[in-house]
């Protein structure tokens, strides 16, 4: 099962400047306005590392992974950033609120083990688009490290894991905690007692580990490990780019969260006779305006309500979706017949990858009846995805989407049972909340 281990992290020396200047969300959900706030923040902001600006003058020898290695050196020697002495892992925890309710989210952030997808230790679920995917890579070749950590799941039904590390902290004032932008306050404990770590070790090679965020970092890991094994010429023992850097946490923590991630659709014809098209399948229902529209959270209330879904069971009884085609039209979506859907849905995939929303809306909704298959997915023109509910009405409403549609979101469930049959959910299937920062920890290669 899976190897962990732990790593002599790099750190901002804390007498930089104060943390929350310096970090980041991941780099796959900063905008151009959001990039140029976190370069203004602090001239060593992670960003310069993580992603970089782009300039109309670059070339081969001076890009934004030429420009991101050269901060990195630079930090380094200024002591701007600072190796630890041990290797160790962190404890790591995020305070954060969902609908007024305060939640923590326990994990820890270790090396694990590349290993293929085949193997059956660490396992997808989600498809992913290369193009990203050419980006890290290049980052990792310029830099030799990882900044920001893959995120992944592992299932410790009895926490075992969990009591060890927040044994280990109990009673020590937290070695980083600052809170963010967001209100989200973030927590870190250095680990570096060897007989904790061996037991963390011991317990954690009991389970697999399901990557619920950053599969395109960690495909890009695996590419990279094998240049670096072809390039070397001592490939003898263990290297430290056979590893990742990664924040892990139990399926079973009760912080863990997962929100929905909505969808926009353009380049729909004529979205009337779409909707009248989805009754041979669905029933379609005009919702109550005055009660449901222009609020997002009411929506997805009523989504839950609809499909019988219990997050904490995790169950649910239909597929159910609310179309939103402007004009003041809200249309409730449920599939007619759940016990004909494995007939209806394409071959080679399980009854638990048939019964995700994501998957009846791609192909009964997207697929068949708008035409918007593999490619159109990945070409990114006919598709928006946004956690915004907000933004489904706005973007319609002014015309650059002519659909949005409202999800439910995946359950924790439903993303264990895919991931251990060695499936992939479709794109932007979960939406796990908050984020992990960049900036906390990065892992030398």
């Amino acid at each position: 099962m899976a190897t962990i281990v732990p790593f002599q992290g790099i750190r901002f020396n804390e007498q930089t400047e104060a943390l929350n200047k310096l970090v980041t969300p991941p780099y796959d959900v900063i905008d151009v306005e959001s990039q140029d706030a976190f370069y203004q923040s602090s001239p060593y902001n992670i960003i310069r590392l993580e992603y970089g600006k782009k300039y109309n003058n670059d070339s081969q020898s001076s890009n934004r992974y030429t420009r991101a290695a050269e901060f990195f050196g630079k930090w380094r020697k200024q002591d701007v950033l600072v190796k630890d002495e041990e290797p160790s892992l962190y404890l790591y925890q995020q305070e954060f609120e969902v609908n007024n309710e305060k939640r923590v989210r326990t994990g820890f952030v270790c090396g694990v083990k590349l290993e293929p997808y085949e193997n059956g230790i660490v396992l997808p679920h989600e498809e992913t688009m290369p193009k990203h995917k050419a980006d890290r890579l290049e980052l990792m070749r310029a830099c030799k490290a990882n900044f920001s950590p893959i995120f992944g799941l592992f299932t410790d039904r009895e926490r075992l894991v969990d009591k060890l590390l927040l044994e280990t902290a109990q009673g020590r004032q937290p070695d980083v905690e600052f809170t963010d932008g967001d209100k989200q306050v973030h927590r870190m404990w250095v680990i570096s007692d060897p007989v904790i770590i061996a037991k963390i070790q011991e317990s954690m090679g009991e389970h697999k580990v399901f990557i619920a965020d950053g599969h395109h970092r960690y495909e890009t890991a695996l590419a990279y490990r094998d240049e670096r094994r072809n390039s070397d010429a001592n490939t003898t023992g263990i290297k430290p780019y056979d590893y990742v850097m990664m924040t892990l946490v139990n399926l079973y923590d009760p912080g863990l969260t997962i929100l929905p991630t909505h969808r926009l659709v353009k380049q729909v014809d004529n979205t009337e006779r779409f909707l009248s098209q989805l009754e041979g399948e669905f029933s379609v229902e005009n919702i109550d305006l005055d009660q449901h529209y222009g609020s997002p959270e009411k929506i997805e209330s009523l989504l839950k309500d609809r499909a019988c879904l219990d997050e904490s069971e995790g169950t649910k009884q239909r597929h159910v979706f609310v179309v939103y085609n402007g004009q003041h039209c809200l249309r409730l979506v449920t599939l007619k017949d759940d016990q004909k859907l494995q007939a209806m849905m394409p071959a080679g995939h399980s009854d638990a990858w048939h019964r995700l929303d994501v998957s009846v809306l791609q192909n009964l909704v997207l697929e068949k009846h708008l035409g918007i298959g593999r490619e159109e997915r990945a070409s990114g023109e006919y598709l928006k995805y946004t956690r915004d509910g907000n933004e489904v009405f706005r973007d319609v409403d002014n015309g650059n989407f002519d659909l949005g549609i409202f999800m439910n979101p995946t359950l924790m469930e439903e993303v264990i049972q895919v991931a251990s049959g060695g499936e992939k959910m479709p794109q932007k299937s979960t939406f796990f909340f908050p984020k992990l920062i960049t900036g906390l920890v990065i892992n030398e290669l």
